[in-house]
């Protein structure tokens, strides 16, 4: 044991505690489901070590190794548990009552030699049986540490509705049985996209919040990016990882230069590039190399994604961009992935690569399929502002302001409208 510091207070030893459970909880969790088969209880049983930790380091002082210590107590309250069911399950059947088998299943053989609890937990947590607002809860519960009432701050809901989403999620895992594994073959894929989805929406939401009064929330960008390096780092022959890894390397690369001192958005064209982080640039051209280097075949959406923003992270300046390049990788992703969305930014890629006029007629036509999509009329004003129909592009931004969620989203609209009528 390390002797608490003389000037080490009860606060010291809590906010102690409080970080290396952050940063350990996932593992921990992840080993113990691999003991108890449930990942509530498992959950459950990370909390006791917990609480046993607030109890015992406060009287000894924090331990050289604490996450090791919290693994440790966390894995013995697991046996004991399994131990107990054992010896009830016995004491049933020496008395003539059946009762399940309750003992741990023999672990599968994994043929591609991924043995790793952690990746298992991700691929529990986002299991298709769960919903996707369910599977971004737990997720952030369970993988990101975050608390109940962080995940209800960061997407703005009551923290009793996160609360639900949680339990509900980790009954519907034990009714249903999900397996503790991480899924092999063309299942493995399907699962994967699962998880790969479930972390850029965590990103995304932290990246351009849909509601509120912030746009940014770089904490959620933090837990997303964090996350995708660690699935990155687990399973390192899989190039659509990389490529996520890759795309939000090179996305928060610029998240200094997106607002202003105000908090108000700063538009990609009027970004100080000085302001983009060249550490994370880097980090997103290897991860973009490493998907190169594994993949087997077509890029993937994630990869392609990630390559449109590296051509970003290349170009200088705004006009030095190679639109026509990033056009045709998101022709690519439109035929890899088509979606609506995806149109839309092709579409914004044309107009700067051939002209407003070219773009116009993809944006025309996704607006069946986009009826309350607030960036559908704010690009459509953009190009109609570009080619003098400034009426037309007015009522476009009007109806903008009127769909977005966002407070700072609608305030930059609104601006663009004051200058529309200033012409």
């Amino acid at each position: 044991m390390s002797p608490q510091s003389p000037g080490g207070t009860e606060i010291d030893v809590r906010r102690a505690i409080e970080t290396v459970f952050r940063i350990e909880s996932p593992r921990i969790v992840a080993a113990v489901t691999r003991v108890v088969r449930d990942v509530g209880i498992a959950e459950e049983l990370a909390q006791d070590a917990l609480v046993a930790a607030l109890e015992q380091w406060q009287r000894d002082g924090v331990p050289d190794n604490p996450g090791a210590w919290l693994m440790t107590t966390a894995r013995r309250r697991a046996v004991d548990l399994v131990r107990r069911r054992e010896n009830y399950a016995r004491k049933l059947q020496e008395i003539g009552r059946e009762m399940p088998e309750a003992a741990p299943p023999e672990e599968p053989t994994d043929p591609d030699d991924i043995d790793d609890d952690l990746l298992r937990l991700v691929f529990t947590t986002c299991h298709p049986v769960l919903s996707a607002e369910a599977r971004v809860a737990l997720t952030l519960r369970l993988l990101g540490g975050l608390t109940t009432a962080e995940i209800a701050r960061a997407f703005l809901v009551p923290e009793a509705t996160v609360a639900q989403r949680i339990v509900r999620a980790k009954r519907t895992l034990a009714t249903k049985n999900v397996a503790f594994e991480v899924p092999y073959g063309p299942e493995r894929e399907a699962r994967l996209t699962d998880v790969l989805d479930v972390i850029y929406l965590v990103f995304n939401e932290g990246y351009s919040a849909t509601a509120g009064d912030d746009w940014l929330r770089p904490g959620l960008c933090e837990d997303a990016l964090r996350l995708a390096r660690v699935l990155a780092g687990l399973m390192p022959k899989e190039p659509e990882v990389h490529g996520l890894a890759a795309l939000l390397e090179f996305q928060a690369s610029r998240a200094a230069a997106r607002t202003g001192p105000d908090g108000e958005p700063v538009l990609l064209k009027d970004q100080n590039r000085r302001r983009w982080n060249r550490m994370l640039i880097a980090r997103g051209i290897r991860a973009l190399e490493r998907a190169g280097a594994t993949a087997t075949g077509a890029p993937g959406p994630y990869v392609l994604q990630a390559t449109v923003a590296a051509c970003h992270a290349h170009a200088h300046t705004y006009e030095e961009t190679d639109w026509a390049t990033i056009a045709t990788l998101y022709g690519l992703l439109a035929a890899r992935a088509p979606s609506p969305v995806v149109e839309l930014n092709r579409a914004v890629a044309v107009s700067m690569a051939e002209g407003p006029e070219a773009a116009l007629g993809i944006v025309d036509g996704l607006a069946p399929h986009l009826p309350d999509y607030h960036l559908l009329p704010s690009v459509r004003g953009d190009l109609l502002a570009r080619l003098g129909r400034t009426a037309e592009a007015r009522a476009e931004f009007e109806r903008a302001v009127g769909l977005a969620g966002n407070e700072r989203e609608r305030e930059l609209l609104r601006e663009k409208l004051r200058s529309l009528l200033a012409r």
